[in-house]
């Protein structure tokens, strides 16, 4: 069962984190400007907005199995309406769908790893999960980047995959089957949980979902509205950087938005996932404030060089930024959760919904885009990165996080 819940992160993490190398091709394919290419991920993120706090009521009433099955029937949906019909309004519906389905997925699972590994082993299992949320978003990239290249030549000796996926993907469009790929994975994973027997999940207070009328009391205190800013900002970070990297890529430097674009992505994702390991260190020794204010100034430096320095030094940057934002979420969701003294479990929801912040920000940047270029759309990540930053100074938890004292113990004297 937890290998099936990793399994479950990887395949998330292949729908989820395609979306920028996709952008320049869209752009390309469909004709459209920079903010209606920046509607893809607000479609696909904004549903984590709608679905996060709905999935809750759901996963209480009819268990884990039955909403992950039907949360992975929306993935299949989204992909195959993409995939039969490649146009621009397809994308945006198809999006939304798998959106909703990634939404309820990251409701279910948690608690279901928790019951399925054993309390003891949660907090190892969460971060290894974590890790493997990481590699498929390293290894999604490199996928698209293949079949592209292949198919764009299409050679005659090309492998039964290759063949099969030329039949059913318009040449126009090479990077559409790419959704053929996640109907199948989707598909694979119904079957899988078909067959699979769920253990009885009891859900903690903490973990419950919660009445209306806790949200509306949490609704109602300054500091949940600052932290659900703060993780809508940090998402936004996140997701504007990824989604942009390879068009700013090709449009200033003339990079391949195939190869190097899609590696700058792909290495984006790894190194913030390898950043995970760095930051579990820090958080033993320094206060987790401090190491999110140390980490946001690494990241505006990394932006800084990467959107006004030279192309082989740009090319660089934009994936050291994944490198500093690597422990940024986890350090606002536990300084948030701190700040607080009860109801946790909605609280977590309310964060979760933050993560829309996916969506509006990569509009903003292509709204701005458009009229004053790329470059100065993508400096509005100053802001983002800005209000991360400022949590630094004025979060206030009524837990820090355990560090380890390097201060030599006092030998007393024996008299």
């Amino acid at each position: 069962m937890v290998g099936l819940v990793f399994l479950v992160f990887f395949v998330m993490s292949l729908l989820t984190n395609i979306l920028g190398p996709l952008v320049p091709d869209i752009i390309t394919g469909f004709h459209v400007s920079l903010a209606a290419a920046a509607f893809l991920p607000f479609s696909f993120f904004i549903a984590y907005g709608v679905m996060s706090i709905p999935a809750g009521f759901w996963v209480e009433r009819f268990t884990e199995k039955p909403v992950m099955i039907a949360a992975f029937v929306a993935g299949t949906t989204g992909s195959l309406i993409f995939a039969l019909h490649p146009t621009y309004s397809a994308a945006v519906a198809s999006l939304f769908v798998m959106g909703a389905g990634m939404a309820t997925l990251q409701t279910a699972i948690n608690p279901l790893l928790r019951v399925a590994g054993g309390e003891e082993h949660f907090a190892f299992n969460s971060a290894f999960a974590q890790l493997i949320f990481g590699t498929a978003s390293f290894v999604s990239p490199r996928i698209y980047s293949y079949l592209v290249q292949n198919l764009s030549t299409r050679p005659p000796d090309s492998n039964l995959l290759l063949r099969t996926l030329a039949k059913v993907t318009p040449p126009a469009f090479p990077w559409a089957s790419m959704y053929w790929i996640f109907a199948v994975f989707t598909i694979v994973m119904i079957a899988v949980l078909v067959v699979t027997r769920f253990p009885k999940v009891r859900r903690t207070e903490e973990e419950a979902a919660g009445s209306v009328a806790i949200y509306r009391s949490l609704l109602k205190r300054p500091i949940v509205w600052m932290f659900f800013f703060s993780v809508f900002a940090y998402v936004g970070c996140e997701q504007g950087t990824a989604d942009w990297i390879s068009k700013f890529l090709s449009q200033y430097h003339g990079y391949d938005p195939h190869i190097a674009g899609a590696a700058a992505v792909s290495w984006f994702w790894g190194l913030l996932t390898a950043g995970c390991f760095i930051g579990m260190l820090l958080l033993k020794i320094f206060d987790s404030r401090h190491v999110l204010i140390g980490t946001a100034i690494g990241a505006l430096l990394c932006l800084t060089v990467a959107l006004f320095g030279p192309p082989n030094i740009a090319v660089l940057a934009f994936p050291a930024i994944g490198l500093f934002a690597s422990v940024m979420w986890p350090i606002l969701v536990s300084l948030g959760l701190n700040s607080v003294s009860e109801h946790h479990g909605p609280f977590a929801g309310i964060l979760s919904t933050g993560i829309m912040g996916g969506a509006v920000i990569p509009v903003i940047i292509g709204r701005i885009g458009d009229h004053y270029g790329l470059r100065a759309g993508m400096a509005f990540l100053y802001v983002t990165f800005g209000c991360v930053l400022s949590v630094g100074f004025w979060a206030k938890p009524i837990i820090t996080n355990a560090t380890i004292s390097f201060k030599k113990a006092v030998v007393q004297p024996v008299l």
